[in-house]
């Protein structure tokens, strides 16, 4: 049973940090490269279909935190040394360096940038929501792709030891 959490969890993961990795690499970037009115309503629209339910998503987003715990349970209860402590440890950094970092700064900047209707706003309003929004999202899920993917790789290792 371990064997096969543990596969789940390496790959949700894996799947998150390819996420993150996607964002920070393509999406940020590319978007980055246009006006500040189209910039706010294309991170909108791509965080509309994000935060409205997408069911394949949430499943590997939320998933993942639920198939790592579980992963570090029967690690420490079915072994002993080096993989309950590289478990726990991949565990414990991927819920503080990805999921506390989403819900804590990702996903406020992205709900405080959903209220605005860029329509209506001015360039000076336009360039402020965007300087209070993009620098500070980037550098976080920058922050959130290290830690996905150290965690992959250790998740990795782990099923090449077993």
């Amino acid at each position: 049973m371990f064997e096969i959490v543990m596969i789940v969890a390496a790959l949700l993961c894996t799947l998150t940090a390819g996420f993150a990795f996607a964002f920070a690499s393509v999406v940020m970037p590319g978007i980055g490269k246009l006006k500040d009115k189209e910039f706010i309503r294309a991170f909108q629209e791509i965080d509309g279909i994000i935060q409205g339910g997408q069911p394949v998503f949430g499943l590997v987003w939320i998933g993942s935190v639920f198939a790592l715990v579980v992963a570090a349970i029967l690690a420490v209860l079915q072994h002993e040394g080096t993989i309950p402590t590289v478990v726990s440890t991949s565990a414990i950094a991927y819920i503080l360096g990805v999921q506390l970092i989403t819900f804590r700064i990702n996903v406020p900047l992205n709900n405080a940038l959903q209220t605005l209707t860029v329509d209506e706003m001015d360039e000076l309003s336009l360039d402020s929501a965007r300087q209070s929004f993009e620098h500070g999202w980037v550098r976080w899920n920058l922050v959130r792709t290290v830690f996905a993917s150290v965690v992959s790789v250790l998740l990795a290792l782990v099923l090449l030891w077993l």
